[in-house]
């Protein structure tokens, strides 16, 4: 089974609109994991537009002491304060992305050939034994891309699949990217890479891209869930999305 980790920027940004403590961001999380979800995303930037970095060790201290199963998984560009903040915290993954700070969310992977020694020298830096890297990974990668992401020492890429969940109204253009991301995630596999999947994945969408894409073992969903989520509340709409994950 596909395992479900959930994306709390968010739930985090809709509490940011006011200067109030609520919707909790630890409070939510709570609601997802208790509803079955297997782990807890986040990803700060250096603003604080969403995510804020009081959050990100709250949440440690949350999911140590209430949840010690749970996976916490935080993403973000590999800049000195990113680092210094997962060595302080060390989560059990890290999904290294190669966002500009100005971008509103990530829309592209990393050019593992061109960045090649950089990503290499940021994976040694992080790796240890309790803690797995993923790199995000354009769905139309290829095998020399592939070749060079597991190059880099790193355990897992994330498919990047917005260009997927764009095609809400092209049916054609959703084969070819689901095609694209077949591609990759049979490539990493088989260069022995873990494959994670995220971004725009929703209830519609993801039902094909579980029957396209074989081997996912991690999807990071975010802001799907919590338009969700405003209809249906969070433990339901969590539910929902094991149930097509199962």
């Amino acid at each position: 089974m596909t395992l479900l980790s959930v994306n709390l920027n968010a739930v985090a940004q809709l509490r940011n609109r006011r200067d109030l403590p609520w919707p909790s961001v630890t409070g939510t999380a709570r609601v997802v994991l208790d509803a079955g979800a297997s782990g807890i995303t986040v990803h700060p930037r250096p603003d604080e537009r969403h995510i804020r970095r009081s959050d990100v060790f709250e949440l440690s201290d949350v999911l140590r002491s209430e949840y010690s199963e749970t996976e916490f998984n935080i993403e973000g560009y590999p800049s000195e304060d990113f680092l210094e903040l997962i060595e302080q915290v060390n989560p059990q993954q890290v999904t290294l992305v190669p966002d500009d700070p100005a971008q509103a969310t990530s829309d592209h992977g990393w050019d593992f050939v061109g960045k090649g020694n950089f990503l290499r020298s940021v994976v040694q830096r992080l790796k240890r034994p309790d803690r797995r890297i993923s790199l995000f990974c354009d769905p139309d990668a290829g095998e020399a891309g592939i070749a060079a992401a597991k190059a880099t020492g790193a355990d897992r890429v994330e498919l990047f699949t917005g260009p997927y969940g764009a095609c809400f109204d092209d049916a054609a253009e959703a084969e070819r990217q689901l095609s694209a991301l077949a591609v990759t995630c049979r490539a990493a596999l088989d260069a022995g890479l873990g494959v994670n999947a995220g971004h725009d994945l929703t209830l519609v969408n993801l039902p094909d891209f579980q029957k396209a894409v074989p081997g996912v073992a991690e999807v990071s969903i975010g802001h799907g869930i919590t338009a969700d989520a405003l209809l249906m509340g969070f433990a339901e709409a969590t539910r929902r999305y094991l149930a097509v994950l199962a």
